[in-house]
C-alpha cells in the first residue's frame, strides 16, 4: 500500500493586544480558509499573553488584511528551556539551521507587564547576539532581506522566526509609537496620529492631508481628533454636544456645533470624515456608508467599538455592510482596518474613494 504524504505545516507567530489572542488566531485561520481549503491547527491560546500562533499547510496569510495582528512572523524554531547562564549558545545554534541571511535583528517581548521586565535583558543581549551573527555571516545591513525575530515570551524560552518586509509591520513589536503632544486636549489624539502613520505612507499623507482641506469630526469633544486635523491646516466642523477644550475652544479653523453626530448632515461635501463615537459598531458603520453613498466625504477614519463577545463576527458584519453598500452604489474605494496600539476595545478603519480606470 502506498503511504499517504503529509504536507508540512507552516507555523506563524502573531503579536496582538493582550486579551485578543483568540480573536487574532481566529481571524488568521478564517483568512487562510477563505483563500483555499487548508489544513490548519491552532496551538493552545495563552490568555492575555499578547501573542498567538497558527499552523497552516499553505503560506496564505496577508498581514495587511489581518486586523488584530500587530506583526506576522514565520516561526522556525522554539527553544523551551534556555539556560539562565548562557542563552547565547542555544539561540545561535538554532539560527545556524535557518537558510539564508537576514537584514535586521529584532529582539522582542510581549506587550505586557511581564514583557516589560524582559526589555532590560533584550537591550543588553542585542549587541552580543548581533555581533555573533555578523561574524557568522547570518546578518547584513540590507532592508530587502527578511528580518530575524527573537521573541521572548518569558525569561526561559525563545521563539525564532522571520518576517517578510513586504508582508509585515515595519516597527519593532509591531507598535508605531506616538508622543503625546502637550497642546492636545486628550490622549485620544494618539489614535488618529497612529492611524495616519499606519494607513498612509508619507507621500499619501502629503496628498490627502493638505492645508485648506475641510473635515467633519463626529463626536469630537474634547477635541483630540480635531486637533490632529487642525495642526495640519485643515478646517474642521466639530460636532458634539460636549465642550471643546484647550486651544480648540476658540480656534479659527474650528466650528463647534452642539448637535447629535448621527443626525448632522453637512451642507456640502467635505474632504474628510473622522469619527470616534462610543456606539455599536453596526450603527457607526451604517452612518459611514450613508455618508459615502451620498458623496458627503472623500476619505474617512473611524473607530468601531467592539462587544465583549463575538468580536470578530461583529466586526466582520460591520465592515461587510460597508462593502456591500459601496459595491451596490458602484463606488470605487479602498478600506483598511487595524486594531492599533493606542486602541483598546476597538478597531480603527481607513476608508478612501479611489479613481476608476
Amino acid at each position: 500500500m502506498r503511504a499517504m504524504q503529509t504536507t508540512p505545516l507552516t507555523h506563524w507567530l502573531l503579536y496582538c493586544r493582550p486579551g485578543f489572542e483568540q480573536d487574532c488566531a481566529q481571524e488568521a485561520l478564517h483568512q487562510a480558509r477563505q483563500q483555499k481549503p487548508v489544513i490548519a491547527t491552532q496551538p493552545p491560546i495563552i490568555a492575555n499573553s499578547g501573542y498567538a500562533a497558527v499552523a497552516l499547510n499553505e503560506q496564505a496569510l496577508s498581514y495587511r488584511e489581518l486586523i488584530f495582528a500587530r506583526q506576522l512572523i514565520r516561526l522556525h524554531q522554539t527553544i523551551e528551556a534556555l539556560p539562565e547562564r548562557d542563552r547565547l549558545t542555544p539561540i545561535l545554534a538554532a539560527i545556524a539551521t535557518l537558510p539564508g541571511t537576514f537584514g535586521a535583528l529584532w529582539l522582542e517581548v510581549p506587550d505586557t507587564n511581564e514583557g516589560k521586565t524582559l526589555s532590560a535583558f533584550t537591550r543588553r543581549f542585542q549587541p552580543l547576539l548581533e555581533a555573533a551573527l555578523r561574524e557568522q555571516g547570518k546578518l547584513q545591513n540590507d532592508v530587502k532581506l527578511q528580518r530575524l525575530h527573537i521573541f521572548f515570551p518569558d525569561n526561559s524560552s525563545a521563539l525564532i522566526g522571520a518576517s517578510d518586509p513586504h508582508n509585515s509591520a515595519a516597527a519593532l513589536m509591531g507598535i508605531v509609537r506616538q508622543n503625546m503632544p502637550a497642546e492636545a486636549p486628550s490622549r485620544s489624539t494618539l489614535k488618529l496620529a497612529e492611524a495616519i502613520d499606519v494607513f498612509m505612507d508619507r507621500s499619501e499623507q502629503t496628498r490627502l492631508l493638505r492645508q485648506g482641506m475641510t473635515a467633519v469630526d463626529l463626536g469630537a469633544a474634547p477635541g483630540g481628533w480635531t486637533w490632529q486635523l487642525v495642526k495640519r491646516g485643515i478646517r474642521v466642523t466639530a460636532v458634539d454636544n460636549g465642550p471643546m477644550k484647550s486651544v480648540l475652544a476658540k480656534h479659527p479653523l474650528v466650528q463647534h456645533l452642539r448637535q447629535d453626530g448621527f443626525k448632522y448632515v453637512p451642507r456640502r461635501a467635505v474632504d474628510w470624515l473622522v469619527c470616534d463615537m462610543v456606539e455599536q459598531p453596526s450603527r457607526v458603520a451604517k452612518l459611514i456608508e450613508e455618508w459615502f453613498a451620498a458623496g458627503l466625504a472623500r476619505h474617512a477614519i473611524f473607530n468601531l467599538k467592539l462587544p465583549m463577545k463575538q468580536r470578530v463576527a461583529a466586526l466582520d458584519s460591520a465592515l461587510n455592510g460597508i462593502r456591500s453598500r459601496l459595491d451596490h452604489e458602484g463606488i470605487n474605494y479602498r478600506m483598511l482596518a487595524k486594531q492599533l496600539y493606542h486602541d483598546r476595545e476597538e478597531v480603527t478603519v481607513f476608508l478612501t474613494r479611489t479613481k476608476s480606470y
